[in-house]
């Protein structure tokens, strides 16, 4: 292996070494919560040690974005791993000794500063060769100009410009036209993978793959039914792992992740039935409209301890999944063109109509009895500062308060913790909750 594979491989061989320890120790801890904990981080270190082995050995694996479909990667049984996970955890993770290194390196390089802190880390790691450089890369140009950038300068880093790239083409509308033809762009995706891996799709195994995936959205709908209960089951960082179990870890059809959800249903239950939440003492329930960002472990147990603040639901969490037709090979492709270009978090709201902000937000208050909204308002999200006054409108005629922060997903630097934990504490006095 040269240099250049060794330093690509760097971070995430430090998050293994970072998580490796603290699964024996979760193991050894009786609570629930620990033991929830361990699938995940297990989960994680596989396909950080599938990836090493893939960069090590030559075998051909795969980098893929969020919302291309796991599924049909598992069911070609080909390796792939998301090159921006590092961001949101291990030692690139906000509070980490790479954290502040990246973000001042990223500052040198020539790039817009008003654009996506996503996006422009994603260049900084490929920039300085952090990023393992896959056979294939499966890319995405939805649903904002920022991404539709990266992937632009992914294709023509020198390091990177012979790896072949496929971007899915995903259409505006959502009628059956449109998914007839995103569905066609996943077969091409399936020609693409197989011309650059050797692997080919058995329509049987993909069939099974489905299934086994429906079964974790299954689950993961009746998590957010229950977490309809007040007091709310669990704290913030189980509902964060939802997402991640079923898409950016490579988690497609793995009976494994199903038990998970299982077991966190069952958990939550529990929690409802013998009046043992997780969070004593929960006094505001408040909706989380955006994605978390990076340093949300200092604001969201400090919502909860000092406020009784609860995130009883939060954006990427509730996107409207619908289980997939398995019946013919037709509707599998169908159910995945769908479910990958109109479903996930930030697509659902950024592409297409505003009315699926304002619909979500109408249903999650109503549904979820929410005693304010929180717009985090990251900078990068152009689209939804657009849509920011018709939130704060639907949130008046529910008569809900809504608070608007203004902040920077991934730089702190943007807005300081303290500076959010102040509007916060002071639009919950003005409110007069908690």
């Amino acid at each position: 292996m040269n240099a250049k594979q060794e330093k690509s491989l760097s971070r995430i061989k430090e998050e293994l070494e970072l998580f490796d320890p603290i699964i024996p120790l979760l193991e050894m801890d009786p609570s629930p919560a620990s033991a929830l904990q361990v699938p995940i981080l297990k989960n994680l270190c596989t396909q950080h040690r599938r990836t090493i082995e893939c960069v090590e050995t030559g075998e051909p694996f795969i980098g893929s974005t969020y919302t291309n479909p796991a599924e049909i990667l598992t069911a070609m049984d080909v390796h792939w791993y998301f090159p921006i996970q590092q961001m949101f955890s291990g030692p690139a993770g906000e509070g980490t000794s790479h954290a502040a290194e990246d973000l001042e390196g990223l500052d040198k390089m020539a790039l817009p500063g008003d654009s996506c802190t996503f996006m422009r880390l994603e260049l900084y790691y490929q920039s300085q060769g952090l990023m393992p450089i896959p056979t294939a890369y499966l890319a995405l140009t939805e649903p904002c100009d920022a991404t539709a950038g990266v992937h632009a300068a992914l294709m023509h880093h020198p390091d990177w410009r012979d790896t072949p790239c496929f971007a899915p083409d995903p259409p505006y509308h959502n009628n059956d036209k449109a998914i007839d033809y995103y569905a066609g762009e996943m077969r091409r995706m399936v020609d693409f993978i197989s011309k650059h891996t050797g692997k080919t799709l058995d329509m049987n195994r993909l069939k099974e793959v489905v299934e086994e995936t429906n079964k974790c959205y299954t689950m993961w709908m009746e998590y957010n039914e229950i977490r309809r209960s007040t007091p709310t089951p669990h704290s913030y960082i189980m509902p964060m792992s939802c997402f991640f179990q079923t898409n950016t870890a490579g988690a497609g059809g793995n009976p494994e992740i199903t038990n998970w959800y299982e077991k966190m249903v069952a958990d939550a239950e529990r929690r409802v039935t013998e009046n043992d939440p997780e969070v004593p003492n929960q006094k505001i329930r408040l909706l989380w409209y955006d994605i978390q960002p990076f340093y949300f472990g200092e604001i969201a147990p400090w919502l909860e301890q000092e406020w009784g603040a609860v995130i009883a639901m939060d954006m990427v969490s509730y996107c409207p999944y619908e289980l997939i037709d398995t019946s013919t090979e037709d509707n599998i492709f169908r159910g995945l063109a769908k479910r990958s270009y109109q479903h996930g978090p930030m697509v659902h709201q950024a592409r297409g109509s505003m009315d699926n902000v304002m619909t979500d937000i109408t249903r999650i208050v109503k549904d979820y009895n929410m005693d304010c909204v929180i717009f985090p308002g990251h900078m990068g999200h152009k689209d939804m500062a657009a849509s920011a006054s018709l939130m704060a409108e639907v949130c008046r005629n529910l008569g809900v308060p809504f608070l608007h922060i203004g902040l920077d997903q991934a730089d702190r630097r943007y807005t300081p913790v303290d500076e959010i934990k102040n509007k916060l504490s002071n639009f919950f006095t003005a409110m007069g909750l908690g």
